[in-house]
């Protein structure tokens, strides 16, 4: 499918030339591309920050190339009492200092020196809490995302997993503290089919955080159910 159709699809009632001529803020001011607003992101509840990501859509413009996911699983990380945080226990690094902030930013972090995971931070100013995007749906910047992937079509495994998300969108570490309300990396609403049903919101332990004891039974992943595009883990 041409970048053309693409955008006809995606962005009906635009203009259908090449995404790239089209000004990022035409886009992000049409009803379906809404930013989420600061309030959404000041909301001291993780868990529900991490169940309504679900369904909005993850934005990047990365050296001119804009592209484009639909958020389908999530993880919420609680830092005061949650032992899977990096900020658990109030704990402050020069890495974790992010968390601190008022929510709306980005925290970016290399797992196991290799893949760059992308996190939402959430609540007000000195709450440490974060929402890690571990799935997304390609839908914007196909192209983009497949030359960065080294693929041929999108699949699962083209962002089905944090890592491959960030891959696919062009996140580094360089983005991490980036306020999300700029036209770097943002948030935006989907559109209302892509919005799941509480119905549709499976709930279960995290991924890969043996390390935090009982917390690591916490039923803090959440998934849109039937997607294609979740993570392989279960």
């Amino acid at each position: 499918m041409s970048m053309t159709m693409i955008i006809m699809l995606l962005c009906e009632g635009l203009p259908s030339w090449p995404f790239h001529l089209i000004d990022i803020i035409q886009i992000t001011s049409h009803p379906m591309f809404t930013k989420l607003p600061k309030s959404f992101y000041l909301d001291d509840d993780v868990v529900s920050r991490a169940r309504a990501l679900l369904g909005c859509r993850l934005w990047t413009r990365i050296n001119g190339e804009v592209t484009a996911g639909i958020i389908v699983e999530t993880e919420a990380y609680d830092g005061l009492t949650d032992r899977a945080s990096h900020a658990y226990g109030g704990r402050r690094t020069r890495r974790t200092e992010v968390f601190y902030r008022s929510g709306g930013i980005a925290y970016t972090y290399l797992c196991y020196g290799i893949h760059t995971l992308f996190n939402v931070i959430t609540g007000p100013e000195q709450v440490p809490q974060a929402v890690l995007i571990r799935a997304v749906a390609p839908c914007e910047g196909l192209e983009t995302i497949l030359s960065r992937r080294k693929q041929t079509q999108v699949q699962r495994n083209t962002a089905g997993g944090p890592g491959l998300v960030s891959q696919a969108l062009g996140i580094t570490t360089s983005l991490n503290g980036t306020d999300l309300s700029g036209n770097t990396v943002w948030l935006t609403s989907g559109s209302g089919d892509e919005q799941p049903m509480e119905s549709d919101i499976l709930a279960s332990p995290r991924i890969g955080i043996d390390y935090a004891g009982g917390d690591a039974l916490l039923p803090w992943r959440f998934r849109i159910k039937d997607s294609a595009f979740t993570s392989p883990a279960r």
